[in-house]
């Protein structure tokens, strides 16, 4: 192999590495043979001549990378139009959307996306005189440059713009009033796919061949004896997905199937993955009972976007004299948990193998006599599980002065404790962005007031740290929870049904989701217009399916009421006082109960 040859085998190397990062460490191996998992095409490095074909390849090795990451095909399946038209424009806004959502993680991967569109679209440049009518342009394609137009900024040339002459006012009349709500929703994919289909399949754009194509559907539908054939197709649709999957590597390599819904990979056996899906369904279904007015208003944010830096610093310093009170007995409290904790992780080993780790304080036999064999050892597997917990903070208005205050403290000392025992620690709060309903009500209001709107406020929910984020980076984002106009209300279901989407995405074996709350949600404007427990109904069905649908432990703490009407495991504390004591001690009750191995 020659230097060029080799220079390019080491950026075919790179790209596998790089695409295995993207995707969440996916696991590449050597083929097993015909049981082994998705093959992937080999990269040609006699094909990698020229510039644009380094940069075709990144670009299309991260879009594979992160639709193994973060497009889940249930929920893309579950949304699918019926037309083959509509489902291809279906399938080019869902590879903008996983696309854009890995832009936005990494400046790297969105310079990669935007440099190979342009590429592909200036080589077209000489083409326009091909264009003469609308006849001669395809759908799918001025669908595409549209997306490209809207989502990724790219510009375009006269090829380009001849194209979408004929098409963008039909695309612009659909989506163009849309767009703000696909960029806020662009993460939520469930949210994402069912609004597009609903605006894809109200474009009438079929032509004739789609319509005898939905004619035959139909008709097959409706014959009993078909439901066979019909079985049969829909396996083959998501045999063709999965090949679209695929990423370029090397033949021998293969790849594991990468989900949303991470408890799918663990599972064992077709009737476990088919229940998993399952429960993804009834979670969904719970949702779609459940009424929002719009979410157009709603907001995810990062604890440090929404106060400069410097106010976010005064808070953080204004905690941390509060916290000099009483840290001394939340800390022996703490250190008692990391004790128990780190005695679950102690270190074993088995010692005189064959084989393993040199046992180096045997060595002094073999010095001593020639003939005797060398020792080795092996380190036993843990009983303890890789956890990750995530706190979920109530920063409604009624939480406000001394209980906020102790929730942030048992949040900063909770969290800096477990991250030394390896347990990595989320923490999240929820609120509205308004009181009486703000702007979601004033949207109500000019639409003529419709009956029974449902929810009716803007969701505030906020990141104040990710599960991944070391506890140093984002301590001073706890003090936030400090602010004055910050706690307003609090719609409980709704950002549980977050916290869990989050939570169930992580690839920890144990999963822990702590509630602290003070009552039940309440939000003046929603219950105006709804009955008064409606979003009491809405907590009580999500906090059942997650309970007894799913892996994830939930544990509730209700600081002066009784929540244990929507928890099965709650604890009601009298004084806030006791928080530090209970979520701690809680905590370890966990660990020591539930058997690990």
């Amino acid at each position: 192999m020659n230097k060029e040859d080799s220079l390019k085998e080491k950026f075919k190397q790179a790209l596998i590495s790089t695409a295995k990062v993207i995707s969440d460490d996916i696991l590449i191996k050597k083929s097993t043979g015909k049981n082994s998992l998705n093959k992937f095409d080999s990269i040609k490095v006699e094909e990698l001549s020229e510039k644009k074909d380094f940069i075709r390849s990144r670009a299309e090795m991260d879009s594979s990378a992160l639709k193994k990451r973060f497009s889940d095909n249930s929920i893309y399946q579950s949304n699918l139009p019926q037309n083959t038209t509509y489902r291809s424009l279906y399938k080019i806004s869902e590879k903008i959307r996983f696309e854009m959502v890995g832009s936005k993680m990494l400046k790297g991967i969105e310079k990669n996306f935007k440099d190979n569109y342009q590429i592909n679209i200036d080589n077209k440049k000489d083409k326009d005189n091909e264009i003469k009518n609308r006849e001669d342009t395809s759908v799918e394609k001025a669908f595409e440059l549209y997306m490209l137009k809207k989502f990724f900024k790219t510009e375009m040339n006269n090829y380009s713009n001849k194209i979408l002459s004929y098409w963008e006012k039909d695309f612009d009349e659909c989506i163009s009033n849309h767009i703000d709500f696909f960029n806020k929703n662009i993460e939520n994919q469930e949210v994402y796919n069912r609004k597009f289909s609903e605006i894809i399949e109200s474009m009438n754009l079929i032509d004739n061949n789609d319509d005898t194509e939905n004619n035959e559907s139909e008709e097959n539908q409706n014959n009993d004896d078909n439901n066979k054939t019909n079985n049969d197709e829909t396996d083959k649709q998501n045999e063709s997905q999965s090949e679209q999957d695929q990423i370029s590597v090397d033949d021998s390599f293969d790849v594991n199937e990468f989900r949303m819904d991470e408890s799918s990979m663990e599972s064992e056996g077709n009737e476990q993955n088919v229940e998993q899906v399952n429960q993804k369904i009834s979670l969904d279904t719970i949702n779609k009972d459940y009424k929002i007015f719009t979410e157009k208003f709603d907001q995810v944010e990062k604890a440090e976007k929404l106060e400069s830096n410097e106010e976010i610093k005064k808070l953080r310093k204004n905690l941390d004299q509060q916290l000099i009170s009483f840290q001394d007995i939340i800390t022996k409290l703490a250190n008692k948990l990391q004790r128990e904790l780190l005695a679950k992780q102690n270190r074993s080993w088995e010692f005189d193998l064959e084989e393993g780790l040199l046992d180096s304080a045997k060595l002094t036999r073999v010095i001593i006599d020639p003939y005797n064999s060398l020792s080795f050892k092996k380190e036993k597997d843990q009983d303890f599980k890789d956890t990750v917990v995530s706190l979920l903070i109530d920063n409604s208005g009624s939480m406000r002065g001394r209980p906020i205050t102790i929730a942030a403290l048992c949040a900063d000392i909770l969290s800096r404790t477990l991250e030394r025992c390896s347990v990595k620690v989320e923490i999240l709060g929820f609120t509205t962005k308004n009181w009486k309903g703000g702007q979601s009500r004033e949207y109500w209001n000019s639409n003529k007031k419709p009956k029974n709107p449902g929810r009716l406020n803007d969701l505030r929910h906020i990141i104040y740290k990710n599960a991944d984020t070391p506890w140093r980076q984002s301590k001073v984002n706890l003090g936030l929870m400090l602010k004055e106009g910050l706690l307003k209300e609090n719609i409980d279901g709704e950002a549980i049904s977050w916290a869990f989407n989050r939570l169930k995405k992580r690839r920890e074996e144990r999963k822990i989701l702590m509630v602290i709350s003070d009552g039940a949600p309440v939000d003046d404007s929603t219950l105006s217009v709804n009955s008064g427990d409606y979003l009491e109904k809405h907590l009580k069905k999500v906090v059942k399916f997650i309970e007894d649908k799913s892996e994830i432990e939930v544990l509730a703490i209700g600081i002066g009421h009784d929540v244990s009407r929507y928890y099965s495991k709650a604890i009601k504390i009298s004084d806030v006082q006791e928080l530090g004591d209970v979520m701690i001690r809680e905590l370890s009750d966990l660990f020591k109960s539930k058997k690990l191995n």
